[in-house]
């Protein structure tokens, strides 16, 4: 047998299938449409991270730079909720406001260079979920007695920020206008998807 006739090279070749997921050269308008809503989601938790380091008189007056507390503000003022008390006993404790701030930090930074979206999908969803229980928009009253203002039950931003994360990182949104790309074909990244 020669090796014109070998099964190797005499094999039918298989077709390669077009990938409806694979990124093209050229973004689509849906591509440009959940790039541009990864960017302001990374602006939402850079802002909400340098608002409470500098302290700019927006969310929190004094910033952790001048010795204020992150989580003081937040968890300080849990006034209703089944985890009201544990909330309330984590506000200005150090390790508390070092994993905020790193969370938020960290987050910012995935979703602006567009790499390690899911980490960020996951961390951010961890820190929403917390702070929704924190928030507890169920319930009606607060400790006191008075009314919450929740404006809905169940569903408030925590959440939909959280679910925007989760289809941020399965839609790839770093592929275009990120690093997203470049990052998937790094080794560490090919030998664990799951930081993709």
């Amino acid at each position: 047998m020669s090796i014109k006739d070998s099964p190797r090279t005499s094999a039918k070749k298989i077709p390669v299938q077009h990938n409806p997921n694979a990124v093209t050269a050229e973004p689509t308008t849906a591509g440009r449409v959940i790039a541009a809503t990864r960017i302001v989601m990374g602006l939402v938790f850079g802002w909400a991270f340098i608002d409470k380091f500098f302290g700019l008189g927006y969310a929190t007056t004094k910033g952790w730079i001048e010795g204020g507390s992150p989580t003081k503000g937040f968890l300080g003022g849990i006034d209703h909720g089944p985890l009201g008390s544990v909330f309330r006993g984590w506000a200005g404790q150090a390790w508390a406001d070092w994993l905020f701030m790193a969370g938020l930090l960290g987050i910012a930074v995935a979703l602006l260079a567009g790499a390690g979206l899911r980490i960020a999908a996951a961390t951010g969803g961890l820190l929403l979920m917390m702070m929704w229980v924190a928030d507890w928009p169920l319930a009606r009253h607060t400790d006191t007695g008075e009314l919450t203002r929740s404006t809905n039950p169940i569903i408030d931003s925590h959440l939909v920020y959280a679910l925007v994360l989760v289809a941020l990182a399965v839609l790839y949104a770093g592929d275009v206008w990120g690093l997203g790309k470049q990052w998937a074909q790094t080794n560490i990244v090919r030998r664990n998807p799951w930081l993709r």
